[in-house]
């Protein structure tokens, strides 16, 4: 029988006894160096929270500081311009009340403008107004509709120049032909500083009807007071290189100044 050494056997499983305490020291190292890790990444976590706190706080105090400026400014403005405002409200006020006032003496017209062309409406601005012109179509028995035409029709004949800015009918009606901020062609010297009035009869010797008399006083006296002048202010085309126009003021001279007078007359009932 064969006796085996065991010496050497167990000589060389001694040092395989120490294998645990080398793995639980291992498990210590990793362990810590975990927890170093987490620590570290803790500390990072903290800082950027510490951070992201600073920079939204200073964007806070930025936007109040940006408001404060904006509703400092509002409030010195709405303070130091009151008189401003005040000025601009009395301003429109007084723009609309003269609206108004134009409005309520304005008699009622047809506005039926001419079709710009050179030789009735030329649309040419008027720059001022001195004198409110008084005529009368020398053609018995036309409507202001059918004399409004003829200047129309200028435009396509080119016969003459010629047009006023309002036409009266024997019926009282009023066609506006042109806008009051143009010239009309109706006396050749005074075009650009005038408004002309045109009036339709039916007598052969060129006396208005009541209906035209009565819108005629109607139409100056807006006329008048739109542009600030007085009952002496309105001539006939005949005080303006002698033309027989209107006939009958012309021919009688009484009926002209009675016409001047029952005008101013008009205007003081009116205020």
């Amino acid at each position: 029988m064969d006796y085996i050494d065991v010496s050497a056997w167990e000589g060389a499983r001694a040092p395989q006894g120490r294998r645990p305490e080398r793995q639980e020291a291992g498990k210590r190292m990793a362990g810590k160096r975990m927890a170093g890790k987490r620590a570290a990444a803790r500390r990072a976590r903290r800082r950027r929270r510490f951070w992201a706190r600073i920079r939204f706080s200073c964007l806070v105090l930025l936007a109040g500081l940006l408001l404060g400026m904006v509703l400092w400014r509002l409030l010195l403005f709405s303070a130091g311009h009151p008189e401003q405002e005040d000025a601009q409200a009395l301003r429109r006020q007084t723009e609309m009340s003269m609206v108004l006032q134009e409005e309520a003496g304005r008699p009622e017209i047809v506005e039926d403008f001419l079709t710009p062309n050179p030789y009735s409406r030329p649309g040419e601005r008027l720059p001022e107004v001195k004198n409110i012109f008084v005529h009368y179509t020398a053609n018995p028995g036309t409507t202001a509709e059918q004399n409004r035409s003829y200047f129309e029709n200028l435009g396509i004949t080119g016969e003459t120049s010629a047009s006023a800015h309002f036409v009266i009918g024997f019926d009282g009606t009023i066609i506006q032909c042109i806008p009051l901020n143009e010239i009309g062609y109706a006396v050749k010297s005074r075009n650009y500083d005038s408004i002309s009035i045109e009036c339709c009869y039916q007598s052969e010797d060129g006396s208005f009807t009541r209906a035209t008399y009565d819108s005629l006083i109607e139409l100056t006296a807006w006329l008048l007071k739109k542009y600030g002048l007085s009952p002496g202010d309105v001539l006939r085309h005949y005080d303006e290189g002698g033309k027989k126009c209107p006939l009958y003021f012309v021919e009688h001279e009484g009926a002209w100044e009675a016409f001047r007078q029952d005008l101013a007359d008009y205007m003081d009932s009116k205020g």
